[in-house]
């Protein structure tokens, strides 16, 4: 049939995965680094992806394609909604969740591009990747979430003391994690009462994904929490607080 359909660009798609999380539908993922239409009859048609593209890669086009198959889109998601106990409780040593207990000292604020010796690491738990950490984990009560681009570790070197010291820090990259980070943070939010919410993320585009999903997760949950967004250069600098 004919019907109005997306259009990916995938020379002018840069894989934020923005469009990923605004498809009610389902019907995109990011595959090899670029934004796919995953299958037509999950689409729509409506377009409500194409307004959180940030580099215009995504149009609406007339042609052949597929009916939009609903029931198809429904079972589709309720496949993605399901918990994923056989990966995460393997028995694996590394999705054991654990608290590391570290010396309590002054808080010290984050000082751009200065260079200071730092005592070690302020990571208090384990595991730290968003796709591992189990929702229900007792070191999420009560916190101070960071929830931070797993390349501001290597970007900015005073990570430990600046901004992970006395918080419960999570990683994870939207551009290569293939995972639904806001599903995941909601259910974090909702399960325990944090006291703030800092998102450190690197100034390139696809790293805005990890904003997006945490403030799309606030608001999912429907709580009122103290929260912000910190932008850290390629090179090394804090570019917004």
């Amino acid at each position: 049939m004919i019907r109005k359909i997306i259009k990916i660009d995938e020379d002018k798609c840069n894989g934020c995965g923005l469009c990923v999380e605004a498809c009610h539908e389902g019907a995109l993922q990011i595959v090899d680094g670029k934004a796919r239409l995953i299958s037509e009859s999950y689409c729509d048609g409506l377009g409500d992806c194409l307004p959180e593209c940030p580099t215009g890669a995504i149009t609406i086009e007339e042609r052949e394609a597929e009916a939009f198959d609903e029931a198809a889109v429904n079972k589709h998601k309720a496949a993605k909604s399901k918990p994923e106990p056989e990966t995460l409780a393997c028995g694996c040593p590394g999705t054991h969740a654990r608290v590391i207990e570290r010396k309590s000292d002054a808080a010290t604020g984050p000082v751009s591009g200065q260079a200071r010796s730092t005592a070690g690491s302020q990571l208090r738990q384990w595991p730290c990747q968003i796709k591992l950490v189990p929702v229900n984990a007792p070191y999420f009560n009560q916190a101070h979430l960071l929830v931070a681009a797993d390349c501001t570790a290597y970007a900015y070197a005073n990570i430990h003391d600046d901004f992970m010291r006395n918080k419960i820090t999570i990683i994870g990259c939207p551009k290569l994690d293939n995972t639904q980070y806001a599903d995941k943070l909601t259910e974090i939010i909702k399960a325990h009462e944090l006291k703030s919410v800092t998102v450190l993320r690197m100034e390139v585009p696809c790293c805005s994904g990890i904003a997006q999903a945490v403030k799309q997760a606030l608001i999912n949950s429907g709580k009122m929490i103290p929260w912000r967004i910190v932008t850290i250069s390629t090179d090394g600098n804090i570019l917004e607080d």
